[in-house]
């Protein structure tokens, strides 16, 4: 195990006993998790977990405002089941199926995605919850259905998930949006489409225009 510059040796042993004691095993670590969790894997019921404790330095408020909103994204689908809400020794854990895929920035994106990218950033959207990382690429995992993890930077404010997304898709100037341009063949005129289509969906919140304008890819 990693991560002992974070957590000592002796409570991070506790902590994987304290995890197999509610089923939880073959526990490996994964990531540091940013500034609020040290982040692992592991199977629970025949299924592959991510596991995120809150790091010792970190504030509970921060770590609790993002296992608050995992639970809320993860009831409408929008990332993946919480199986686990805990707490060990004052820290809080949570436990979620592990999503299958790659992120968006490495994927091959299909159109059937690009669908399901739009309906669940607009479901955001109207939750109110602002992720904060969309536009990176490494938070939208593209599998057998789309999801986006890591709520860490996530709040309650003026969301702006959908236009993100699909500004980091179709319009910006990057990897994944040259991918995907290259891919369904598509030109300035249909960027600029886009940036119309963006635009009107944030005076209006309608979908319509924008979905209309998917099914022609």
């Amino acid at each position: 195990m990693t991560f002992e510059h974070i957590i000592s040796s002796k409570r991070l042993e506790e902590f994987l006993r304290h995890l197999a004691e509610e089923g939880v095993g073959g526990v490996e670590p994964l990531a540091k998790g940013g500034t609020t969790s040290l982040v692992f894997t592991g199977v629970l019921g025949g299924r592959k977990v991510v596991i995120k404790l809150q790091r010792p330095d970190s504030t509970r408020s921060n770590f609790e405002k993002e296992a608050e909103l995992t639970k809320i994204a993860s009831t409408f689908g929008i990332t993946p089941p919480i199986m686990e809400l805990g707490e060990f020794e004052g820290l809080t854990y949570l436990i979620r199926e592990f999503a299958d895929g790659e992120p968006i920035l490495f994927a091959e994106v299909e159109k059937r995605h690009l669908f399901r990218i739009v309906e669940k950033t607009a479901l955001l959207d109207r939750l109110g919850i602002d992720h904060g990382q969309i536009q990176g690429g490494k938070h939208i995992i593209i599998g057998e259905d789309v999801y986006m993890i890591d709520f860490e930077k996530a709040g309650f404010r003026k969301p702006n998930n959908l236009t993100s997304a699909m500004a980091m898709i179709f319009i910006g100037e990057n990897a994944i949006s040259k991918r995907v341009r290259e891919k369904f063949g598509l030109d300035e005129k249909f960027r600029e489409e886009m940036k119309d289509t963006l635009r009107h969906y944030k005076r209006t919140g309608s979908l319509l225009r924008l979905l209309s304008l998917l099914s022609s890819l």
